[in-house]
């Protein structure tokens, strides 16, 4: 077997390398470390020939800090919410509306650390108000209550470098609570990245740089990046749990949608990489109803054209918004066609039986079956084996029937 065929499968290119292996084990975990950091879409046979090209130590040093700080640019990490790129007054206002929108609150401020002040950098409206708290007020409470205003401390590791302001007449239930704390440990840590990598930058491109000091700063870099990565789980799993709260579910909706998905995807054989992006499309299939208000969810009564329109419109804002968060962008496909029908009469765009991707196939399943046999505000549960007979006998025609067998056999 020649080395192509004898390469481990599921084993980072990195890690894989001869011209690692034996050298350096510091370099070999570096290696194992950036292929765990990396979405699997990125790394490929061309990325890792540029970062262990032949080259002396200093050299591949370099090069390997040149391919992070390329991938975990602003531009690629500082992507939360409803907004891509601009001016930071744009950025953080785009954040700070958001977040009124997503929890019904009053107003929203963003204020970042500089020159040793907490400085206004986004406001979701023109207010004028300026805040009764000091840098040192964060330094010994991550959380303050004062008034009717909430502050959150946005910081890495121990170090505050901002907070966000929130204004509100009654307490975040837990669920908003967890979500906005989520995009301040998200914000805060992104910010800390994008500092060290202007270090980082300067290191780079001072000759006199030593190579100690080159892995002093791919370990410092590495571990941010690790912390990152921690917190965007973190944030996808607090919008859905948000997400929940919103649809009025008495159970969280979208985590046993997710779970669902993942263990048809198991019965299909599908490999880990496609399998981890149809769990995470199954936690934000419903994201749009986030900027939807809570009491369209609550009534029993019939829905005025305006909220039914909203309703039908939520799949279009949530795709919307999976576009603006880059680290989801790759769950969009599976979300947006989640709604076709495999005779072709759905939509968005009619898509027909193997047309339609596999993983919004799987998840129009897991989606259904989870709300069929979940209590909810207006209506009980139904019965496990009531609800799939009823996706049964719509095999072919609404739910692709492999994907029903799937789930047969999950239920079993």
């Amino acid at each position: 077997m020649d080395k192509e065929e004898n390469k481990q499968v599921g084993v980072s290119l990195f890690g894989q390398s001869e011209r690692f292996l034996g050298n350096d084990p510091i370099e070999e975990m570096f290696a194992l470390n950036l292929g765990d950091f990396i979405a699997e879409n990125l790394i490929s046979e061309d990325l890792a020939k540029k970062v262990i090209a032949t080259a002396n130590k200093k050299e591949r040093l370099q090069n390997q800090l040149k391919e992070l700080i390329g991938i975990y640019s602003s531009k690629n990490t500082l992507c939360v919410l409803n907004f891509s790129s601009g001016e930071e007054s744009a950025i953080y206002t785009s954040i700070a509306k958001s977040i009124v929108q997503m929890l019904e609150v009053e107003e929203c401020s963003i204020y970042l650390v500089k020159n040793k002040e907490l400085l206004a950098v986004g406001k979701s409206n023109n207010s004028k108000e300026t805040i009764d708290l000091s840098l040192t007020d964060l330094l010994h409470q991550e959380i303050i209550e004062k008034d009717r205003n909430l502050y959150i401390s946005m910081k890495s590791s121990t170090i505050p470098v901002g907070m966000i302001e929130i204004k509100t007449e009654n307490p975040l239930e837990k669920d908003y609570f967890e979500l906005v704390l989520s995009i301040a440990n998200l914000l805060g840590t992104t910010i800390t990245l994008q500092n060290e990598i202007e270090h980082t930058n300067a290191l780079i491109n001072n000759p006199d740089t030593t190579e100690i000091e080159l892995k002093q700063e791919r370990a410092a870099l590495t571990a941010l990046i690790g912390d990152l990565c921690d917190y965007q789980q973190n944030f996808v799993e607090a919008l859905a749990n948000a997400v929940d709260r919103k649809g009025q579910y008495t159970v969280s909706h979208s985590r046993n949608t997710a779970k669902l998905a993942r263990n048809i995807c198991k019965k299909l054989g599908l490999n880990e990489k496609t399998t981890d992006l149809i769990y995470y499309a199954g936690l934000l299939q419903n994201i749009g109803k986030i900027t939807l208000p809570e009491k369209i969810f609550a009534t029993n009564g019939k829905l005025s054209p305006e909220e039914l329109q909203k309703i039908k419109n939520h799949i279009n804002v949530g795709v919307n918004l999976l576009m603006n968060i880059n680290f989801l962008s790759e769950v969009v496909p599976y979300i947006t066609y989640q709604t076709e029908r495999v005779d072709g009469s759905g939509t968005p765009e009619g898509l027909k039986g193997q047309s339609i991707p596999l993983g919004s196939r799987i998840i129009a399943v897991a989606d259904a079956y989870s709300a069929m046999t979940s209590d909810r505000p207006f209506r009980k549960a139904m019965d496990p084996e009531q609800a799939f007979e009823i996706m049964l006998s719509e095999s072919g025609t609404k739910w692709d029937k492999d994907v029903l067998n799937a789930l047969h056999q999950v239920l079993k």
